[in-house]
């Protein structure tokens, strides 16, 4: 029989005309609002830990038979055992996944919880809180992280300041909430309230497609790394200037209550409600960040926000060298230079981590943890430091001298032969 002629034969060289195969085919979107939804749980968790305590301080101190000093450092030992293992956390997230990292936090942060709701004691009361700290860092730093993931640069502020607003619903929705727990119930009762927060953004956590761990050989010295992202300066100007201006606020909010209930003779329900002006501030600093960064730049809000800060701190050093202001005159204007050292803050840290971050853009989750840790840490020694601050004059010296000192270092950042 004669051979049947041969099919003519794709050109070698050619691409092929077939459907492409499944390697070829471009990865699917990530899922950035999903993201961004989960971020700001975790991140509004986190703070809300914080701020819907802050009401009850005094309470804390009365019930626990504990002094004014004890009960404040509850507060700063929440901020240390945040700052103090978010470089671990951020070393967890690229080896072992960024879902198994939050998790693991997440384990501290309920439990944690749960344990608070029926302390009876002010030892153990500072001991939870420091493990309950611990876990809070964990998934504040790990939500930032899997936002960095979705990209860098000025579009990393923008998302940035929307973790901003869950911070500002915290920072005002806690505290406004944490005044009526105060008010209508105990106050163990806000930790069940943190316990229940935290489960849900268990749930919200596993709907992510997070991150997978790196492969042990593929990873360098986590001391390595981390040594040699501080060595970039561009990466440790804004922050440090950004853990500066995260201190000044926690100093704030330690004293805060005292100031208002004491000098002022506020309620905690009526120092609670004070929260929703602190939210609005900080949320008008966020939507700030969020509407301008890609007009002006993150570099120039940061230079704003440290402004304001400085200016803030001034005026609020001055009302206390004013002799015979009447009370409620001096309670509006404390309030007002409150909002407005918010407000400063708002702007400042997004815009500041955005662009210390955006220096080392190959470091991804090492840098964000780095960023974290040193304003973590910042904060925590300077509000353990505070715990004796509570002479009106001596705190707004402190507050007013480090927020000037952010805007030395962003000023310095500014002139440097290679600022962006």
């Amino acid at each position: 029989m004669s051979e049947q002629p041969k099919a003519p034969q794709a050109p070698q060289a050619g691409p092929p005309t077939t459907t492409p195969t499944p390697t070829s085919t471009p990865a699917p979107p990530k899922p950035e609002r999903r993201t961004l939804l989960v971020g700001c749980l975790l991140v509004f968790m986190a703070q809300m830990a914080t701020t819907i305590y802050l009401p009850a301080l005094p309470a804390v101190a009365h019930d626990l038979h504990a002094s004014r000093g004890l009960a404040a450092l509850s507060v700063s030992l929440f901020v240390i055992g945040a700052a103090a293992p978010v470089v671990f956390w951020g070393r967890a997230a690229d080896r072992y996944g960024r879902r198994a990292a939050v998790l693991a936090s997440l384990v501290l942060f309920v439990g944690s919880s749960v344990l608070l709701v029926v302390t009876e004691s002010v030892t153990v009361l500072l001991a939870l809180r420091a493990v309950q700290g611990v876990g809070a860092g964990g998934a504040a730093i790990i939500a930032r992280i899997f936002v960095r993931d979705l990209g860098g640069g000025d579009a990393l502020a923008r998302r940035l300041s929307v973790l901003s607003i869950a911070f500002v619903s915290a920072l005002g929705g806690g505290q406004f909430l944490g005044g009526l727990i105060d008010r209508y119930a105990d106050w163990r009762a806000g930790f069940a309230v943190l316990a229940a927060v935290g489960a849900v953004a268990v749930i919200g956590v596993m709907t992510l497609p997070l991150e997978p761990g790196r492969d042990k050989r593929d990873s360098t010295g986590m001391l390595r790394t981390y040594l040699g992202i501080l060595g970039v300066r561009q990466f440790l100007l804004p922050t440090v200037a950004g853990g500066l201006g995260f201190a000044t606020i926690v100093l704030l909010q330690e004293v805060a209550p005292f100031v208002t209930q004491e000098r002022f003779g506020l309620s905690a329900a009526a120092y609670g409600n004070l929260g929703l002006l602190f939210g609005l501030a900080y949320f008008a600093g966020a939507m700030l960040v969020n509407r301008l960064v890609s007009t002006v730049g993150s570099a120039w809000l940061m230079r704003l926000g440290a402004v304001v800060m400085t200016c803030s701190g001034v005026l609020m050093f001055a009302l206390w060298l004013v002799p015979g202001v009447p009370t409620t005159a001096a309670l509006v204007v404390f309030v007002a230079l409150y909002c407005a050292t918010t407000f400063g803050q708002a702007a400042l840290f997004p815009s500041s981590m955005a662009v210390a971050v955006t220096a080392v853009p190959a470091q991804g989750a090492y840098a964000v943890a780095l960023c974290g840790f040193v304003a973590q840490s910042i904060a925590g020694v300077i509000s353990v430091a505070a715990v004796w601050l509570h002479v009106d004059l001596v705190w707004a010296a402190v507050a007013t001298g480090i927020s000037a000192l952010a805007l030395l270092l962003v000023s310095r950042r500014a002139t440097s032969p290679s600022a962006a």
